[in-house]
C-alpha cells in the first residue's frame, strides 16, 4: 500500500484511469461485434452507418495510448474491408 501522500494520489488516479480505459475497450469491442453481426446478416448499409463512430473511438484510443496507432489503423482497415466485401 502507498505510504506517501503523492503515492496515495497516484493510486487514486490510476484506479480512475483504469475504470475509464476498461470502459473504452469494452465499448470498442461491443461496436466491432455489432458491425460483424450486421455484416453476417448481410446488412451492410446499417454496418456502414457505424463506421464513423468506430473510427472516432479507435482514433481517440490511439491518441490517448489506450491502443497502439498501428493497431487502430489495422482494425479500421479490416472492418472497412469486411463491410465492402460482405
Amino acid at each position: 500500500m502507498p505510504i506517501t501522500k503523492s503515492a496515495k494520489k497516484a493510486l487514486r488516479q490510476s484506479q480512475k484511469r483504469r475504470v475509464h480505459n476498461v470502459q473504452k475497450r469494452k465499448t470498442i469491442k461491443e461496436l466491432v461485434k455489432k458491425i460483424r453481426q450486421l455484416v453476417a446478416e448481410k446488412k451492410n448499409s446499417e454496418a456502414r452507418a457505424f463506421l464513423p463512430q468506430i473510427y472516432k473511438l479507435l482514433d481517440k484510443a490511439a491518441k490517448t495510448n489506450l491502443i497502439k496507432k498501428n493497431t487502430s489503423s489495422r482494425k479500421k482497415s479490416r472492418i472497412t474491408k469486411m463491410i465492402n466485401r460482405g
